[in-house]
């Protein structure tokens, strides 16, 4: 089992993305980086990235140097969504998933979204529920 935010985790996560045909093969076309903040992290405020580069995949601790969307949220919300008891939209509908960047992104590569979600899955699988996910 790996920590839910932990450099172990972005690492399992980095393996999954990479090692993903269906995944760089969706994105052969694309370019974007996708960056998500934790602003309360049982260590502070955590970031990591997901790099779609024209058939590669990938996901890397801290910021990204030009994040061409931007999602960030509290622990609670991040592991609700982690671990599969909540759902993005709703996060964002109540205010508690903020998004910024190109917006378009979203609706041009929503796909893509979904099969992050889906090559994310075994990791989830493997992942120690977080404070938050088993309190809420």
């Amino acid at each position: 089992m790996v920590a839910f935010l932990s450099d172990e985790w972005v690492r399992a996560l980095d393996r999954a993305a990479a090692g993903d045909d269906d995944l760089r093969a969706r994105c052969a076309d694309l370019s974007l980086v996708i960056e998500q903040e934790v602003t309360d992290g049982p260590d502070g405020p955590v970031r990591f990235h997901v790099v779609l580069d024209r058939g590669t995949a990938a996901v890397r601790p801290g910021p990204a140097p030009h994040p061409t969307i931007r999602f960030s949220q509290d622990h609670e919300t991040a592991a609700d969504i982690a671990c599969g008891g909540g759902s993005a939209q709703r996060a964002f509908m109540t205010g508690r998933l903020r998004v910024g960047g190109d917006l378009r992104v979203l609706l041009e590569h929503g796909e893509v979204f979904g099969q992050l979600g889906d090559v994310f899955a075994a990791v989830r699988a493997e992942t120690d529920p977080p404070t938050a996910a088993v309190e809420g």
